[in-house]
């Protein structure tokens, strides 16, 4: 009595691991954005530049500008004890008390995690624009404000430090929120970092420490070297370098190398 043998496939079918399938959609998409999102970039930096450029020419002419002079009595009239507090508390977060501090502590994290690049990122967006700011206020010379409610600071006000500060290290910890968690919590730390870097020049204007225009050029300035130093460290090898820790890269490089090589 013979039997049919079972049908079988060929032995790789059998033991040869299935990839996972991943949506076409997923695949294309970053294709087609790339291109957007640069253009888009250039386009805010270009437009943060100009404006700033606008804001600059008219300080070192000595021009007074209507925001200015409504701005500040306008924020004033909204004064309270608990407004008080809360602009006071706005400002400390903008400060040299509690950036450092939590500078130090993420450079901990991503040293540990070995995400170097990351950490150079932060370095260079946050150093940087602590070097330019000072450099822009000896340059303008524009003295602060005078208000009764607030004491005179001692250094110059053009631009605002605590915006263009924060805006580039609040700002910076929210590109690398995005690179290592994804678009999800990407967009809700970048809108986080706009809500409470807008906060901040308020409590600036509120306090009586800056003009409006100082706040916003403080912010076109954060933003303009923010975008500079994320086009910097998009460049080719630093565009693979900074996004992933230190092993993976490793293993990734070996894993291209490998298939290359058994594509040749």
């Amino acid at each position: 009595m013979t039997t049919n043998p079972k049908r079988r496939g060929p032995p790789d079918a059998e033991t040869a691991p299935v990839a996972p399938a991943v949506p076409a959609d997923d695949v294309a998409r970053p294709r087609k954005s790339a291109p957007l999102l640069l253009v888009a970039g250039f386009g805010v930096l270009a437009a943060c530049l100009f404006l700033f450029g606008v804001l600059a020419e008219g300080i070192r002419d000595g021009e007074v500008f209507l925001m200015d002079t409504l701005a500040t009595p306008f924020f004033h009239a909204l004064a309270s004890p608990a407004i008080d507090a809360l602009m006071n508390l706005f400002t400390l977060i903008g400060s040299v008390y509690v950036i450092p501090v939590l500078y130090a502590v993420t450079m901990v994290v991503l040293v540990v995690q070995r995400r170097y690049g990351a950490a150079l990122f932060l370095t260079v967006a946050s150093g940087g624009a602590l070097l330019l700011n000072g450099a822009m206020k000896l340059f303008f010379e524009r003295p602060r404000p005078q208000v009764p409610w607030a004491n005179v600071l001692p250094d110059y006000s053009f631009p605002s430090g605590h915006t263009m500060n924060s805006v580039a290290f609040y700002g910076a910890l929210a590109v690398i929120v995005w690179s290592i968690a994804g678009r999800r919590w990407g967009t809700v730390a970048i809108i986080s970092a706009a809500v409470l870097c807008t906060l901040i020049g308020i409590s600036r204007i509120y306090l009586g420490y800056h003009y409006f225009t100082d706040v916003i050029g403080g912010a076109l300035a954060g933003v303009s070297w923010l975008l500079i130093t994320m086009a910097v460290f998009r460049v080719r090898p630093l565009a693979t370098w900074w996004t992933a820790p230190s092993g993976r890269r490793q293993s990734s490089a070996r894993a291209t190398r490998t298939t290359s090589s058994n594509r040749s």
